[in-house]
């Protein structure tokens, strides 16, 4: 089948993307501000150069079959680069202007990109920065996709994603941390064990950290803790343990800002996350994103650097 014969047009992708994710062809064309009867009938051009039928239609709307959820797959990333190709040749243009998005994990790095965005915008402030949270899983298509310009955070595995590279901007350690005075510091000779009898925040389960947590529980012989909160988000963390009992891991440069909690004397030896970026490994950084890139890297080094001499985070 060929689709550089001419036939193929970028109405065509626009419209299957958009009839996928309004669910019917009569939403689709409000979207897109057609009337329906061309909507429908550009719809019959396109199954008609595939040869194939795209969307179910029914009394409930359009759904996606086979061919039609493969198609719009590569529809949205030929969209997705057109929009990026737009944004490069304005970012060259005018290296003062542009849009970078950054998607960032769950558990993501909550003291290094603010120290990189404010230094990007004081340095470009007609620069646009888009920042999207989600799951590492959820990142990578968005990210191949062209949704996204990179996705900061700890670095999970990318053997079986050869279409990626990653670069480590540092490593920190993860620390047990609660209240300054919670009573479990009163404990001579602390351990894990004795830590069970309060209740914990542990990260969500698809997460990396959890993973590893688990396995130090296994290593020790413990049931994970049965009064526990599972949340992803440093900021709601914080906040429990400050007010409450709660126990939890947090990386080292969250867990010391600010001293309303502290680490607990309970190392966790075998959790060190490294901390970096995940990038599309053909496709090339636009401006904006190359500036993004560059101020992660200095504010990294500058925060490793701090955490070595002992200096205030």
């Amino acid at each position: 089948m060929d689709l550089l014969n001419g036939r193929l047009k970028l109405r065509h992708l626009m419209l299957a993307v958009a009839i996928e994710e309004h669910g019917s062809v009569l939403r689709a064309a409000e979207h897109l501000r057609l009337a329906q009867p061309a909507v429908t009938r550009s719809l019959r051009e396109l199954e008609d150069i595939l040869g194939v039928e795209l969307f179910h239609r029914g009394p409930r709307g359009a759904t996606p079959t086979l061919f039609g959820t493969a198609f719009t797959e590569h529809a949205r990333s030929v969209l997705a680069e057109l929009r990026r190709a737009g944004e490069r040749i304005s970012g060259l243009a005018d290296a003062e202007v542009g849009t970078v998005t950054v998607g960032t994990l769950v558990a993501g790095t909550n003291v290094l990109l603010p120290r990189a965005i404010a230094a990007l915008k004081a340095a470009r402030p007609g620069v646009t920065v888009v920042v999207q949270e989600a799951p590492f899983d959820t990142q990578v298509p968005r990210l191949l996709g062209g949704e996204v310009d990179l996705i900061l955070g700890r670095l999970n595995p990318i053997d079986d994603q050869p279409a990626l590279r990653q670069i480590t901007l540092y490593r920190e350690p993860v620390l047990l941390v609660a209240r300054p005075d919670h009573p479990a510091r009163s404990r001579p000779g602390l351990t894990l064990a004795d830590l069970l009898d309060h209740p914990w925040v542990l990260p969500l389960r698809q997460t990396a950290l959890r993973h590893e947590l688990e396995q130090v529980f296994r290593d020790a012989r413990l049931p994970l803790p049965a009064n526990r909160v599972e949340c992803s988000s440093a900021l709601t963390v914080r906040t429990l343990v400050r007010h409450t009992d709660m126990i939890a891991a947090l990386p080292e440069l969250v867990a010391r800002i600010g001293g309303e909690v502290a680490p607990l004397p309970v190392p966790l030896e075998t959790v060190r996350r490294a901390v970096g970026v995940t990038l599309p490994d053909r496709r090339p950084l636009t401006p904006a994103a190359q500036l993004m890139l560059d101020h992660l890297e200095e504010q990294a080094g500058e925060l490793t650097s701090g955490r070595a001499e002992g200096g205030a985070m």
